[in-house]
């Protein structure tokens, strides 16, 4: 209950615009019922938000081994879409450790179907028996700054133009010449600026950049997240396979030492070795009778 109220709250943010950026996050845990129903995000169509462009991040959390199928259904999704509606932007597979997987796909979507594309790649998840782990949705009042831009450039084109009259006009001194033509690069090459942050604004509009983070449960397949026998299991794991670390490196720390001690006893106790000794103690011995005579 809590989850949908913090998305009604979001709903009626977006839809108001009385902010130029919103984000709220949703933390994932096993009613994964009821992240269902936030996990396209706000119900709030594109139209009920004008000028607002928005950025989708998903991350999903499935067994490592059911990572790369569920990857392909997501990519093989958007490319049904064709490119004009859906395009995949980037693609990652990592084995972060044995049977541990993380993977991530980018997306750019129209606007229209970005949300139900969030929803449908959800439900492909849950059917893996993975768990949606967190939605963010960023929303960047991109209407606004295109307006403002708009305004600043027709302020500028009047004064393009009135520079642009006052030259005509001719009778000027050199000097006051040089500074109107300097004045007038200046302000075309403000224009140009602005045209840039308008195509800008209209290019984030056309488009919506979505992000789908896989998470692996940490290469114990068959047994769901937040299962606390995973849990422990995992735990286990990374226990013993620290042990195993710290004993192979303290192995090899110590190992040619051991090897040079033992190899230096096995000859002082040879018999060449053991051979002189008792030579070199005999001579010993006979100096000594020979001084004490």
């Amino acid at each position: 209950m809590k989850i949908k109220l913090l998305a009604g709250a979001m709903a009626l943010v977006l839809a108001g615009c009385s902010e130029n950026r919103s984000d709220r996050t949703y933390e994932g845990s096993s009613a994964s019922e009821s992240l269902s129903d936030a996990a396209g995000g706000p119900d709030v169509a594109v139209t009920a938000a004008p000028g607002v462009a928005f950025h989708y991040a998903y991350a999903f959390r499935l067994d490592d081994d059911r990572i790369a199928n569920v990857q392909e259904r997501h990519a093989a999704a958007c490319e049904a879409l064709g490119i004009a509606r859906c395009r995949i932007t980037g693609l990652s597979y990592r084995l972060v450790r044995e049977n541990e997987v993380e993977a991530q796909l980018r997306f750019k979507l129209d606007p229209a179907i970005a949300r139900k594309f969030g929803r449908d790649a959800l439900a492909s998840v849950e059917k893996a028996e993975g768990v949606l782990a967190e939605t963010r949705i960023d929303g960047e009042d991109v209407g606004t700054q295109i307006d403002d831009s708009q305004h600043r450039s027709a302020e500028l084109s009047a004064e393009v133009a009135r520079i642009e009259a006052r030259l005509g006009k001719g009778g000027l001194g050199d000097r006051e010449r040089t500074e109107l033509q300097e004045q007038l690069a200046g302000l075309r090459e403000r224009l140009t600026s602005e045209r840039a942050v308008r195509s800008d604004g209209e290019a984030m509009l056309a488009t919506t950049p979505m992000v789908f983070d896989y998470i692996g449960t940490g290469g114990l397949p068959g047994i769901g997240y937040g299962n606390p026998f995973s849990d422990a299991a995992a735990m286990l794991v990374r226990s013993g396979s620290l042990l195993l670390s710290f004993v192979l490196v303290a192995g090899a720390a110590i190992l040619p030492w051991a090897i040079a001690w033992v190899l230096a006893l096995l000859l002082w106790r040879s018999p060449p070795v053991r051979a002189l000794r008792g030579r070199l103690s005999r001579a010993s011995t006979s100096e000594a009778t020979v001084k004490a005579d």
